[in-house]
């Protein structure tokens, strides 16, 4: 009688080859099967997504996802330059390569109450404010620099409330 080796879910899991993505320097990424479900589910959301949303979406694929499942998936992602976690508002969003129609904004709008965002990409209004920050010693990120704002509806509201 021949017994057969249990296999774990760990072990069904790598069977997949990994799946290349070029990140937004043009160099080459592999993915795993949860990191390419997480990138994926990332994509359903083009103006950004909390942890636990996509973990939502994750467990329907993938019933015993954890949230650390998704949190390393993301710190990947964001490391490699294929997302941005937008910090104030902790969303993440999906950053394309340069053949891609989406790339990371140097300066990032944030609307507090709504969650909206408005990328500034003016060079007249950048260098003077990536100036200012390296005379005081700063140095801004990969990422770029973010702004809390309210945006002009969130202000129109908040102004005929009051």
């Amino acid at each position: 009688m021949k017994l057969r080796s249990a296999t774990t879910h760990r072990e069904t899991e790598n069977t997949h080859a990994p799946t290349q993505r070029k990140t937004r320097r043009g160099a080459a990424v592999s993915l795993t099967a949860t990191r390419q479900l997480v990138f994926e589910l990332l994509h359903k959301y083009p103006s950004g997504a909390k942890a636990y949303d996509l973990l939502n979406d994750l467990r329907a694929l993938k019933p015993n996802a954890s949230p650390p499942t998704v949190y390393r998936a993301l710190d990947f992602l964001v490391a490699n330059g294929l997302a941005r976690k937008i910090h104030c508002i902790s969303m993440f969003i999906v950053c394309h390569n340069d053949e891609g129609k989406q790339s990371i904004p140097k300066l990032l709008l944030v609307c507090p109450h709504c969650a909206g965002m408005r990328a500034i990409e003016d060079n007249q209004v950048l260098a003077p404010l990536i100036n200012a920050l390296i005379a005081q010693g700063y140095r801004p990120d990969h990422q770029g620099l973010e702004i809390g704002a309210v945006c002009p509806s969130c202000d129109k509201s908040l102004f005929s409330a009051r």
